[in-house]
């Protein structure tokens, strides 16, 4: 840390600057997970049944749908970032239709999968009655699955130029949007777990409206949009050639932890262990939304650090990052610990999940402080581009050491949902020491003169 000790005044310039992108991120990223948290609330509250099949079709939706084109997307966070930082300003407008238009194609057999979806619950030995009703919410949740294709790919290139505020502001109208229209369809048309879905699909429809809109009229987006163009069919290889790694990187961590909640429901009672973890893994992922927000920051920065050649600056904010990742594993494992018999009361109201959740929350307290750096790392490797390296930690972190150690515990050992949160515990921790010791041993001069090379394959293409 001794470019902190010579230069604190540019430390604390760049905590501004990470802040001013990290705050309206983490709302972002709260508001957006919590359009389909908020769903699963109020499903929650109709009973058991309606809750453990709404998180197993939220679970498979994660692996076969969302973590996907997720992932595909993330390519954005190098190529935008880095692009910006360059000052090849159209070029963000380019990538921005390319992924558009490979998470288009990716949809589509997607789609089909959420279609059939009760039919390969079924096919993993799960619950028939949780099977048919987790059925009938994905299918009501197919309009979404086509939202996201466009609304993933419209953050990745808004953050890139920093414009998070308007960010913050349409996640902030759709959160509000969603839960109204929960309530109405729920509550007042009598749809169920119908309404639920359908709720969330609007609601994210109505974001992606906004956040288009906004492209099209804001003159410095409209300066990195350059209007729609057929370079977004040309060099696909060089965009899939980091995208695929970027989807293995992030799908590698987010299944593991999806087939924890199908392993779930074989446990014995699987009504009550389905319904528990998930409130578990939700309360996890909620509190992951800040690390990832602060993530977001630390990928802007660098980004546009390296894509400018400014190798001390990316390094500069790769420390700052740290810094953040340290208050942020303080407030949210000390917020966790005071509410630790409170947080199942918000999922559900029966008395037996509330109690289980309790028992779990020391664990989750530990996972919370892991995360905060795991988190904040995993964007360093997106601004740097080095998805593929995070993509072989996290196969070892989760399928050589976290998995394995989940279904010992949980199905040999006899520990149930203990186990499978112990699991967890162990593949983060792996996996946050692999990418921290990668991160502090980066030459970020070569990591600058990496980016440079590779916003000089594209320049031939503006012209």
């Amino acid at each position: 840390m001794a470019l902190l000790v010579e230069r604190p005044s540019a430390f604390w310039i760049e905590v501004r600057s990470q802040a001013w992108i990290a705050l309206p991120m983490v709302g972002v990223t709260l508001l957006q997970f919590a359009v389909t948290t908020v769903a699963i609330m109020f499903v929650g509250h109709l009973g058991e049944l309606e809750l453990a099949s709404a998180a197993i079709a939220g679970s498979l939706a994660n692996v076969t749908g969302y973590s996907i084109l997720l992932g595909l997307g993330s390519a954005l966070e190098t190529l935008c970032g880095q692009a910006y930082g360059a000052k090849l300003y159209t070029r963000l407008g380019v990538y921005l239709q390319r992924a558009v238009f490979v998470e288009f194609l990716a949809a589509i057999p997607i789609a089909i999968v959420w279609f059939f979806m009760e039919h390969v619950l079924l096919f993993f030995g799960q619950d028939p009655e949780i099977s048919k009703n987790a059925g009938v919410f994905a299918r009501y949740l197919l309009p979404e699955l086509f939202a996201f294709v466009l609304l993933q790919p419209l953050d990745k290139f808004l953050q890139s130029q920093s414009q998070v505020y308007v960010m913050l502001g349409a996640s902030f109208m759709n959160l509000l949007l969603n839960a109204l229209f929960c309530w109405v369809s729920i509550y007042k048309l009598g749809m169920g777990i119908k309404g639920a879905a359908l709720s969330a699909s609007l609601a994210s429809w109505i974001n992606v409206s906004v956040l288009s809109t906004v492209v099209a009229c804001t003159p410095a987006c409209r300066r990195c949009w350059g209007g729609l163009s057929m370079e977004m069919f040309r060099d696909l290889k060089q965009f899939m050639a980091l995208a695929i790694p970027s989807l293995l990187m992030l799908c590698l961590e987010w299944w593991s932890l999806e087939a924890l909640v199908l392993l779930s429901g074989l446990l014995p009672d699987p009504q009550l262990e389905t319904s528990t973890f998930t409130i578990v893994l939700n309360t996890i992922q909620i509190f992951f939304m800040i690390a990832y927000g602060l993530s977001t920051a630390a990928s802007v920065r660098i980004s546009n650090a390296l894509g400018a050649g400014e190798a001390n600056a990316a390094k500069l904010a790769f420390k700052t990052s740290i810094f953040f990742a340290a208050i942020d594993a303080v407030i949210v494992s000390t917020t966790l610990f005071l509410a630790r018999h409170k947080l199942g009361h918000l999922f559900s109201n029966e008395a037996e999940v509330v109690s289980s959740v309790s028992k779990l929350m020391p664990f989750v307290v530990t996972i919370s402080i892991v995360d905060a750096f795991q988190g904040v790392v995993s964007g360093v490797a997106r601004g740097c581009g080095w998805q593929a390296f995070a993509a072989f930690a996290n196969l070892g972190s989760y399928y050589a050491v976290g998995l394995p150690v989940a279904y010992v515990l949980a199905f040999v050992l006899h520990m149930n949902g203990k186990g499978l949160i112990i699991g967890i515990l162990c593949g983060l921790s792996t996996q946050a020491i692999s990418l921290l010791t990668i991160a502090v041993r980066t030459n970020w001069t070569k990591q600058a003169q990496k980016a440079s090379e590779r916003m000089q394959l594209i320049t031939p293409l503006l012209s």
